[in-house]
């Protein structure tokens, strides 16, 4: 039984936030991975389409997610579903850290809206 602990999991930092990858490829799994998202006060991350569904959840905070232009605000204990194709940003306006959690298929590209691919290390 695969079991990863805190101790383990992967950080990587971009676009000002961190993700916390605790379940992937590199950890011994063979379709999905899940990341723990910490989105610090003030940060806005760019728009980009995602290659994979994704399902993300807000375990604390507040934040403001815009999907395929519809801005939704988003506080602990909701979920998006951000579906294969889906155009997403998240900002947090906010005064604090908020904290979500995300699972989605291994091999999620995102593209940025100047057509840079991001290959996220946690997801493939």
């Amino acid at each position: 039984m695969p079991v990863i602990r805190s101790s383990d999991a992967v950080t990587h930092e971009m676009h000002g936030a961190r993700f916390v990858s605790h379940a992937g490829p590199r950890a011994g799994s063979r379709e999905l991975c899940a990341w723990r998202g910490e989105i610090p006060a003030g940060t806005a991350a760019p728009a980009h389409t995602v290659s994979r569904e994704e399902i993300f959840h807000l375990l604390d905070g507040e934040l403001l997610i815009t999907l395929d232009g519809r801005t939704e605000r988003v506080t602990a204990g909701d979920t998006v579903i951000i579906n294969r194709g889906a155009t997403v940003s998240v900002e947090n306006p906010t005064d604090r850290t908020a904290v979500s959690w995300v699972t989605t298929s291994i091999g999620l590209r995102a593209r940025l809206a100047d057509g840079t691919v991001l290959t996220p290390p946690w997801a493939d």
